[in-house]
């Protein structure tokens, strides 16, 4: 099984990396160079892992990310993903396979899992949600494992698998209560096993608020700081804010258009096969991430766009449909496992209806994941690779470039530029000293800019003052914003 998921990923990822679709998300993008942060920095080590995101993708690829060609081409970024991916779907198998106690079940959920098109894309590139499917199926076979078996190694391993649940995404946090719910229900040494599981899955939640009160002096800037979720969508109204029924009707639709069709008709019917078969605990586990999500966009600024749906925006976050795909895939199973004879013929039927859509339509166009990272990132790769394409002939190389760390990284990525030639708020108090004061602490040659931010600023207040920067090139792309690139020529023009 492990063999054959893996080829699954490694012939995902190598479609899509052939037609050059790996960081098409920004946020692909973004993961993949604050990794890279962490070991090519001006100023490297462990504050570089940053704030907000959590930290297990980028700790994954620390080994890969260092590596130039890795790193430029985005494999250093899939490659962990698509091993989370080979480990969720292993743990699927064996969860599965114990529950119902049919291989025949088993296979036809990790078929329903890794078969989903839009889940192969999101294995391919580095993107959080892979890691935290590995440890969400971990989590959910040491549950099931230890409610037979009473042992101490499958609540350590349920804990363990928590705890880096919680740093891989943030509905890993939602899940805590509710584990710990169960194993006081259902462990015989009630208080022990239950205190181990709190202790050890917990370790992850205080770590990041430690790791926030150390870089911030706020245990929770990622909820609330300038780079939160809450900041970033501000007070700007979005369908489901503070609507419990909206809410519902967005995170369903995307679960529909991530999903396809006949998968959801097969998990309706699988839902109550699984209820007959009294498998409660796994549907409510695996119930809980979708769950998340409606309150996430109820509550906590998360919304999610897309097509046919009434907000301008047409694709935002429509990947959260997939935080059901595991719910499918169980209740598929369970359909299957009630069968009264020929069950592999009946996994066989099952997977095929759960991807006829995806047969019927294989163009990615149709898969709505990769349909987002196109659209939304038209305009930054264009800029990204005319910025590169002009200035990587020009620079030399120890002349230094002063930067934001933003979707602007990826012109440093493209031309081969090591991070540690630029020069970005992620450095600190020499950064800020040099954007308030360039007359005194701004040297660097080049200065690449998106229009309006700090470093534009202090390129503006640098020609009034010295040193003098000359604009080089501006790069107009529609509905992007304006990058313009400054060449360091002197003093100032007004100086003597």
């Amino acid at each position: 099984m492990i063999l054959a998921l893996a080829a699954v990923s490694a012939l995902a990822i190598c479609f899509f990396y052939s037609h050059g679709w790996i960081l098409y998300y920004g946020d692909a993008e973004a993961h993949l160079n604050t990794a890279r942060r962490i070991v090519d920095n001006q100023t490297p080590g462990y504050d570089q892992i940053g704030t907000v995101w959590l930290p297990l993708i980028h700790v994954m690829m620390l080994p890969l990310v260092g590596r130039d060609t890795l790193w430029r081409s985005g494999l250093a970024g899939a490659i962990p993903s698509g091993f989370c991916f080979v480990v969720a779907g292993a743990f699927l198998f064996a969860a599965v396979r114990r529950v119902f106690r049919s291989d025949a079940a088993a296979l036809t959920a990790v078929g329903l899992f890794a078969l989903n098109p839009n889940l192969l894309y999101l294995q391919s590139i580095p993107m959080t949600e892979p890691g935290a499917y590995a440890c969400l199926m971990a989590l959910l076979y040491f549950t099931v494992r230890f409610r037979e078996t009473q042992g101490w190694g499958a609540a350590t391993g349920a804990a363990v698998a928590a705890c880096l649940g919680t740093l891989a995404r943030y509905e890993g946090w939602f899940l805590l209560p509710f584990v710990a719910a169960y194993f006081f229900a259902t462990a015989k040494r009630r208080w022990s096993v239950t205190i181990l599981f709190c202790v050890v899955a917990g370790l992850g939640p205080l770590f990041w608020l430690f790791h926030h009160w150390w870089l911030t002096g706020d245990p929770l800037d990622f909820y609330r700081g300038p780079y939160s979720a809450m900041a970033i969508q501000g007070d700007k109204p979005y369908p489901g804010k503070g609507d419990w029924r909206t809410s519902l009707l967005y995170v369903r639709t995307a679960i529909q258009r991530c999903a396809g069709p006949g998968l959801i008709l097969i998990a309706t019917a699988g839902a109550v096969a699984a209820l007959v078969k009294r498998a409660f605990w796994p549907l409510a586990l695996l119930a809980l991430p979708p769950l998340f999500y409606v309150w996430s966009m109820h509550s906590s600024g998360n919304p999610i766009f897309m097509p046919g749906m009434p907000y301008p925006y047409s694709f935002y976050n429509t990947r959260y449909g997939l935080s059901a795909l595991c719910l499918l895939a169980f209740c598929g199973a369970a359909l299957v496992s009630i069968a009264p004879a020929g069950r592999g013929i009946a996994a066989t039927l099952v997977v095929l209806a759960g991807a006829f859509i995806w047969v019927a339509h294989p163009h990615p166009q149709y898969w709505i994941t990769w349909e987002e990272s196109r659209v939304n990132s038209e305009g930054r790769r264009a800029w990204t690779h005319q910025a590169a394409q002009y200035l990587a002939p020009r620079y030399v190389p120890g002349s230094g470039i002063i930067t934001s760390f933003s979707d602007l990284t990826g012109i440093f990525r493209e031309m081969g530029v090591p991070l540690r030639e630029t020069f970005s708020e992620v450095n600190g108090l020499p950064w800020l000293a040099a954007v308030e004061r360039p007359e005194l602490y701004l040297w660097q040659e080049w200065a690449v800019v998106a229009g309006g931010d700090r470093v534009q600023t202090a390129v503006n207040r640098a020609n009034r003052q010295g040193p003098c920067y000359t604009l080089e090139q501006t790069i107009i792309v529609k509905d992007a914003p304006v990058i313009e690139i400054y060449r360091r020529t002197g003093g100032c023009h007004g100086s003597s």
